[in-house]
C-alpha cells in the first residue's frame, strides 16, 4: 500500500489539464492525493477548467493560452501562435512555482505545459483515461518520461513507447469511490428496478428519445417496477416528462444533479455514454451498464472504452445507429429477468475497476521527484528501472536547458 510521504519532503508539482470534466476529474482526484500528502499543486487549463465545479478550493488554476487543431489548415498557424504563448507562459509559472515534476491528462490546455516541461527538462507524465491514446498525448508520448494509463490495452500507443507505460487506472472523485464499501442494491422479483441515465454533462438526445420509448416495451413483470432518474437537455426535458407521463412510468428528470453519486450507489443499471470517467465509476461502484458510445468521439474511442467491461460480462454496449427502443428493451431483459444476472454484471463490472488509481498515480508522480515507487503496476519492459531511476534535473542543468528552450 501507500506510504506516506517522509518528513520534509512536500514537492511541488503541476497538473495540466483540458477543461472537460474527462480531463479534469482524474485531476483534481490526483491533486487532492498529493494535497493530502502533504504536497503543493497547481493546476494549468482552460477558461471553462478554471471554473468547472467540483474544482478543490486548494488548488490555484492558471489559464494559458491552447491553440486548437482542426482539419482546416488555415487555422493552424493561429494554433501554433497560441500554443508557443502558452509554452513561454509555462515556462514563467516554473521559474515561480519550482515544481518537481508535471503530470499532462490530455485536451490542447496540456500541451503549452509539457512542451514547456520537456524543453527544461523537467520530469513529464502523461495520464491517458481512454482505451485510445489521445491526439496530445500521441505527440508527447516520445518527450515525457512516464506514460500512465487506465487500460491495460491502448490503441494508438507506440510500442516503442512500451518501456514507459504504467497501469495505473483512472481517478475518480472520492464520494464515489467510498461506494465501493457498499454492497450492489438487494434486486428481487418484487423490488423496484432502478434505472439510472445519463449522457455526460449535458445529456444525450439520443437517450432522450429512445429512452423512455424502450422501457415502456419491457414485460409488465419489469415495467411495473421502473423507478427511473434521467438527466436531460434543458430543451428536452418537457418533452421526456411527457413521453414518462404516457408510457405510466415514474420518473426524476433534471438537468444536474449534484448528488450524482448518491443515485448511483441506489442505481440497479446504467444506460448512457461510454466516456472514460463514466466507465471508471461504474466499475469502481460495481454497476452494471448499457452503454452507448458517441459516435463522433475521436478515434471512437468511446467503443473501444467499453471493451474491458463488456468483455468482463458487466456492460452491454449498443451503437448508436441499433440504439432502437425495441434493441434496448431487448438487452435489458437479458440482463435483468433473472434477479441474480444483474448482480452478477455488477460484480463483473466491480472486477474491473482499478480503486487505488489516485494512490498509484500519485506513487508515480513522486517517483519523479526520486520517492520510492511503490504500488504502480509496471506495463513495460524496463519501467521499473526508469521509474525508480529518475530524479529532478540539477538545477544547473534545467538553468541550461531552460536558456537554450527561450533561445
Amino acid at each position: 500500500m501507500t506510504s506516506p510521504t517522509p518528513h520534509g519532503a512536500s514537492r511541488h508539482y503541476v497538473l495540466a489539464a483540458g477543461g472537460t470534466g474527462g480531463h479534469l476529474i482524474p485531476a483534481f482526484a490526483l491533486a487532492a492525493e498529493l494535497h493530502q500528502r502533504g504536497h503543493h499543486v497547481a493546476l494549468i487549463t482552460d477558461e471553462r477548467g478554471a471554473n468547472i465545479p467540483g474544482k478543490p478550493d486548494f488548488l490555484p488554476a492558471h489559464v494559458l493560452p491552447a491553440g486548437r487543431f482542426g482539419k482546416n489548415p488555415l487555422g493552424w498557424p493561429k494554433g501554433v501562435s497560441a500554443v508557443l504563448e502558452g509554452r513561454s507562459m509555462a515556462l514563467r509559472l516554473f521559474d515561480t512555482f519550482q515544481p518537481s515534476a508535471i503530470v499532462g491528462f490530455g485536451g490542447y490546455p496540456a500541451l503549452p505545459a509539457l512542451l514547456a516541461a520537456t524543453a527544461v527538462k523537467l520530469p513529464s507524465i502523461v495520464h491517458e483515461q481512454n482505451a485510445v491514446l489521445g491526439r496530445v498525448n500521441r505527440l508527447l508520448s516520445g518527450r515525457v518520461d512516464a506514460i500512465a494509463t487506465s487500460y491495460d490495452k491502448v490503441d494508438r500507443l507506440n510500442p516503442k513507447h512500451a518501456g514507459k507505460v504504467h497501469l495505473v487506472g483512472n481517478p475518480v472523485r472520492a464520494e464515489v469511490l467510498a461506494l465501493r464499501e457498499q454492497d450492489f442494491p438487494a434486486f428481487t422479483d418484487e423490488s423496484l428496478f432502478r434505472i439510472l441515465v445519463t449522457g455526460g454533462s449535458q445529456g444525450a438526445r439520443v437517450l432522450s428519445e429512445v429512452v423512455p420509448d424502450g422501457l415502456a416495451m419491457l414485460p409488465p413483470a419489469l415495467r411495473q417496477r421502473l423507478q427511473v432518474t434521467q438527466q436531460c437537455r434543458p430543451e428536452d426535458l418537457e418533452a421526456v416528462r411527457k413521453r414518462y407521463a404516457e408510457h405510466d412510468i415514474p420518473a426524476e428528470l433534471g438537468t444536474y444533479f449534484e448528488d450524482m453519486h448518491e443515485r448511483l450507489a441506489d442505481a440497479h443499471l446504467f444506460i448512457g455514454r461510454a466516456g472514460a470517467s463514466t466507465i471508471a465509476e461504474l466499475t469502481a461502484v460495481g454497476r452494471p451498464a448499457i452503454l452507448v458510445p458517441l459516435p463522433i468521439a475521436t478515434d471512437d474511442h468511446q467503443a473501444v472504452n467499453t471493451r474491458e467491461m463488456v468483455k468482463a460480462g458487466g456492460a452491454r454496449m449498443i451503437r448508436q445507429e441499433a440504439f432502437q427502443p425495441k434493441e434496448l428493451a431487448k438487452q435489458i431483459q437479458v440482463m435483468a429477468m433473472n434477479p441474480q444476472s444483474l448482480a452478477n454484471a455488477a460484480h463483473c463490472a466491480f472486477n474491473c475497476g482499478r480503486p487505488d488509481a489516485a494512490k498509484d498515480l500519485a506513487d508515480l508522480v513522486e517517483s519523479m521527484s526520486g520517492i520510492d515507487l511503490m504500488d504502480v503496476i509496471r506495463v513495460g519492459e524496463g519501467a521499473h528501472k526508469s521509474a525508480q531511476t529518475a530524479t529532478r534535473p540539477q538545477t544547473a542543468t534545467r538553468e541550461a536547458a531552460k536558456e537554450q528552450a527561450e533561445a
